[in-house]
Parts: structure tokens; sequence; C-alpha cells
């Protein structure tokens, strides 16, 4: 943005980038002892500069030319209108999914460990539930022998540091934070509190002149129930290693970790701490050693057939002493849990109490939360109808659909665009008006091959290998084939939500959407554009079940609502927080309290909020 104020003003002076990843005091002046010199990046600004137009007057004359053609309020861009496509092809997976039954074998011993039951390929479920009664039958309760004991030394390295990208999708996964949520924690807690680096890095490594700063880091956070933790890193000398330093694998920032400035804990809100909490522990399991365990398998016969069972002794906590040994690995899809074994040899004969047969169904496809989605925006490859292989590598090399800096925002965007929901969950869905969209845009927007086709030439543009005037005349024409395409058009767009509410403004029937927070009722005219709140989900808690209560009505006739039939009257609400509280809460700070929930915090950076006060003549 700076770059492009310097040449939009004509400056033709020398100039000299200030790049620092955090903004405390001794960050600033350290980088500005080392000023870079402004003519390295020269083509980097011209491939940022084409992303910017190319998307520009994509979206641009695009979305008017659907909005106009079909007299609706319909968005579609480059990044937003293949995620949406994603969503939908998900959706129709979990549609068209058929469940089918699977069976095993499970023989349980007399001290009650449990053996699972294995193929000759190691399987240990079968889809034919006859050959599974047939082995039943002929095991009866034999007992077992014991003919292999394997044990195995194994490390768990502590996972990577936090891009920008993995800590949203860990926020969602466990506060249920949006990523745009996160994203404007993290801001404050960098520019604000200056306790955190820059947040908008898609790099989950450090650079090698950031080892020599890692003690000042530690000691800085190294404060509360972080004290123990980092004295015991500080009490060695830190020794590096490809697993969290890679200078090749930095491009413009590293991965998010604390800075050196003094820490104020207590001016932290509670969504500011949890932030806060991911991120410094991820930073001190890394730097601590790997959890080491040794991995023991017992394999049995009965009869002729082969029984597993499988334990682990943990010898050093490692890295996982950070999470208190309370951190998941991710789920492998292996029937063979890991259980407490007991002292067992080889050629031991086990007595069979109980084998039974045992079945489960096949599971569809999980729906997208937000921290899915990202996954699926960050490594969208195996959603390219392509066989270019050339262009599905440069998609998953170039970070995917959008970038770290812009995936809240679009994600947010769809959801303000009512193209995608959620009702009640995590769980996303796509909208009637979602599916229409992706049947009224040209083919080509609908797919991430556009994306990395783009890419691959705003990477030549970046490496000074392709013009970047030569890339913007091909988006203007391709522009003007979209247009032409979706003017020509003979589809029509259906509003199939109008409800019996007619407009105050322009009396035209409203059309119900299911907003981020709440439903709502929205002119179907894109040019009057009223839109009023029918409810909201708020923060008040069901007495009953604890989840979130859904606010309708309006005036003094409002009501909390639950899903599970709980339903209380905005008076008797106020009443029992009185009561709850032992204090007095009047109707203004029941008032202030609900509006607290319609209000999203402000996406000011520290510039804006220093002007925010300021009063211009």
């Amino acid at each position: 943005m700076a770059r492009w104020i310097i040449e939009k003003a004509k400056v033709r002076k020398p100039i000299k980038r200030l790049w620092i990843s955090s903004v405390t005091d001794k960050a600033i002046k350290d980088g500005f002892k080392n000023l870079k010199p402004g003519k390295n990046y020269e083509h980097l600004y011209d491939s940022a500069v084409a992303r910017s137009e190319a998307d520009w007057y994509i979206g641009l004359n695009a979305t008017r030319a659907l909005t106009t053609r079909f007299n609706a309020q319909l968005n579609c861009g480059r990044v937003q209108t293949p995620t949406v496509a994603i969503i939908a092809a998900r959706e129709d997976e979990i549609k068209n999914f058929k469940p089918q039954t699977y069976y095993g074998i499970e023989a349980q011993t007399s001290d009650n460990l449990k053996l699972t039951w294995q193929d000759p390929q190691g399987n240990s479920r079968s889809f034919n539930k006859e050959k599974i009664d047939n082995i039943v039958n002929i095991l009866g309760r034999q007992n077992a022998i014991v003919n292999e004991i394997e044990r195995k030394a194994k490390k768990s390295f502590a996972p990577a540091l936090y891009d920008l990208t993995e800590l949203q999708r860990d926020a969602n996964k466990l506060f249920g934070y949006s990523a745009k949520e996160t994203l404007n924690i993290m801001q404050k807690l960098y520019e604000q509190h200056k306790v955190l680096t820059y947040p908008r890095t898609d790099s989950r490594f450090l650079s090698s002149d950031i080892v020599s700063t890692l003690p000042e880091r530690l000691k800085a956070c190294g404060i509360g129930e972080y004290r123990q933790l980092a004295n015991k890193v500080l009490a060695k000398p830190i020794k590096s290693n490809k697993s969290f330093v890679d200078d090749s694998k930095v491009s413009d920032h590293h991965a998010i970790i604390p800075t050196e400035g003094y820490v104020n804990y207590s001016s932290f809100s509670d969504k500011e701490r949890k932030i806060y909490d991911l991120v410094v522990k991820r930073f001190l399991a890394v730097l601590f050693p790997a959890f080491e365990y040794e991995q023991l398998t017992l394999r049995a016969k009965i009869d002729n057939e082969t029984f597993v069972a499988r334990g682990k002794t943990i010898l050093s906590s490692g890295w996982k002493e950070v999470y208190e040994n309370r951190y998941e690995d991710e789920e492998t899809g292996d029937d063979l849990k890991e259980q407490i074994l007991p002292r067992i040899e080889k050629g031991q004969t086990l007595n069979i109490k109980l084998i039974a047969q045992t079945s489960g169904q096949t599971k569809p496809p999980a729906r997208f939360t937000e921290a899915t989605l990202l996954s699926a925006m960050e490594n969208p490859t195996k959603y390219m109808e392509t066989n270019n292989k050339q262009l599905a590598e440069t998609l998953k090399s170039t970070g995917g659909l959008g970038t770290v800096a812009t995936r809240a925002d679009i994600i947010e965007k769809l959801f303000n665009s009512f193209l995608i929901e959620k009702r009640g969950g995590k769980e996303i869905y796509i909208t009637s008006k979602g599916r229409q969209l992706l049947d009224l845009v040209p083919e080509e927007l609908k797919s991430p091959a556009l994306t990395a086709e783009w890419e691959m030439k705003l990477e030549q543009i970046a490496k000074g290998k392709l013009k970047k005037e030569v890339f913007i005349t091909e988006m203007k024409n391709y522009t003007k084939e979209i247009v032409s395409e979706i003017k020509s058009s003979n589809k029509k767009y259906k509003h199939d939500n109008i409800s019996t509410k007619s407009c105050p403004d322009c009396g035209k029937p409203m059309l119900e959407v299911n907003g981020k927070k709440g439903k709502m009722l929205v002119c179907q005219d894109r040019e009057c554009g009223h839109r009023k709140n029918v409810s909201r989900v708020t923060n008040a808690r069901c007495p009953e079940c604890k989840k979130k209560l859904e606010l309708r009505g309006e005036g003094d006739g409002q009501i909390f609502v639950c899903k599970c039939g709980y339903r209380e009257k905005l008076s008797a609400f106020e009443a029992r927080r009185k009561k709850e509280g032992g204090g007095k809460v009047d109707k203004r700070t029941v008032q202030k309290y609900l509006k607290q929930q319609k209000q999203e915090e402000p996406v000011n950076n520290a510039l804006a909020e220093a002007l925010k006060g300021l009063k211009f003549d």
C-alpha cells in the first residue's frame, strides 16, 4: 500500500524498506539499522499490483454483470467462487454417500486385555458378514498363544510453530472463534500489547538471525504458569534445528512467536489470553526435546487367526510436558487402540473369556467448519479438475486460494453475502443462493485452476520474467469474455426464501436469510437494500442445557429461545440475571449487554485508532 501511494505521488527519490516482524522498540531500532534497498523489491511490487488489479477487474465487473443481469445481489471472484464450489462439492459428497456396514472381531482375555482380529493383509475390517460369522463360530472360546512381541523405541517432535492459518484453525477448533475474530485478536496482541510478532505470516519457521533473540523472548513470556517451563529451556544452551529454523522456508515474515516486550498479562481480555496461550505454548514446545516412548505390539494366534494388541510406555514427556501430556495427536483412523498391557512373554497362553463380532458403519465426509475450510483453501489441489500437474504444484507452493491475510475476510464475505451459513453449530452449509450462483457464473471461475494459472504468471512477474502490463492486458480481455457470457445467459435466478413481510421502504416482499449471528429479513431489491434483524444468537446461556440463547422479537415482546425448547421472556431474563448476580440489573444494563452481542470489534490498526480521536477542520 505504501509503495502504491509513493507511486501515485510520483516520488522519484531512493527508497529504503523497514522490514520487521514485531513492533517493539528494540525491533524497530534494529530494523532502522538494517534498512533494505527498495530496488530489491521492484518485481515483488509489480506482482502485487498485477494481482490486485486483476482481482479488481474480474471481481468488480463479473459481480456487476451478475447483479444487473439477474436483479439480485450476487458476488463472485476468483477466490470466493471456487471456495463456494468446494463447499458445494462436499455437500454433494455427503448427499450421495451410501453408508456400508463393516464387521470385525474382538477377543477379551480374563484380565480384560482386548485383542483385535486382523486378516493376512493387516485389515481389521471386512464388509463380508458371512466370513466374520464363520470365523467367530470356528474360534469358539479357544485360548490365544502369544507368538510375537515387538518393542520399538519411538520419538515424536512438537508440531511446527504457528502461521496465521494454523492458528485460526486451532482457535476455531478449540474455542469456536471465526477466522476473522482470531485475526482481530492477533492484531491487538501485535500492535496494541506488542507481545506477539507479525500475524499475517504464511511461514511456520524462524530465520537463523532470530535464534540469538530466543533467550530474551523466553524471559519476556516466561511469567506465571510459563515460568517453570521457560526456565527449563533457559537452563541449557538453545540448539536450533531444521524443525523450526530454516531460512529457505521463510519468505517475508517468520512464524508467529512471542516478542521480547514486557507482558502485562492482566491487561489482556479473556480471548486475548487464550490466543496468547496457544502461541506461547507452541513456542515453548518446539524448544523442548522430543516426546519419547516405547511402543509395544503383541500378536497372538487363536486357532489360525491373528489377533493384535498395542500399548506404549512413556520414556520422556519432552514437549508434551508443556501441554501437561494432554496434547491430542491427529486421529489415525486405526481400529487398534492403545491400552495398558500387562507383562506378557512370547509363547504365553492367554485365557480368552469372550470372542465377539463387532460392527460399524462407514461415515460420510464431515461438513466444513471454518477450521477445515481454511485447510481446504490452503491446499485445494484435490478439488481441481485438471491433469496439469504443474498447475496443481504451483497452487500448492503458492499457498492455495487467497493468502493468510485475506482468507478470513473471504469467509466473512461469503457469510455476509448469504452464500453460506451456519445452522446453530460450527458446520458450514451452502445456501440456495450459493447453489444458484454456481449455476450462473462461468465455469472457469468455479475452479481453483484459474488461480493456479494466475499464480504461475504472478510468480514470473515477481522473478522479473514477465511484464505486469502483459498480464493485466490478458486479464482485461478475460474480463470482457466472462461479462459477455453472463450478459448473454438465458438462465434464471429464483428467490426461494421469500417471506410474508413487505419491505417498509419499497413495499417489495422481504427475503428471510440466515446471517452469521441470526436470522434477518433483507429486501430482494438490490437498489433498496433494507435489512432488519429477526433474531440473533447471543452470549446468554440456557440455564438448562448451557447452549447460547437466541433472542427473537422487538421491544418488550422480546423472548429468549433455545433449541432444547427452553423459552424465557426478556423481563424474566432481567430478573434472573439480577437474582444470580446478587445486585441491581436495570433495563439499560441488559440492553447494553445485548448490544454488545450485535457488534463486531472494529478491524482498526494502531494508526487508525490514533487517528480516530483527532478532529479535522
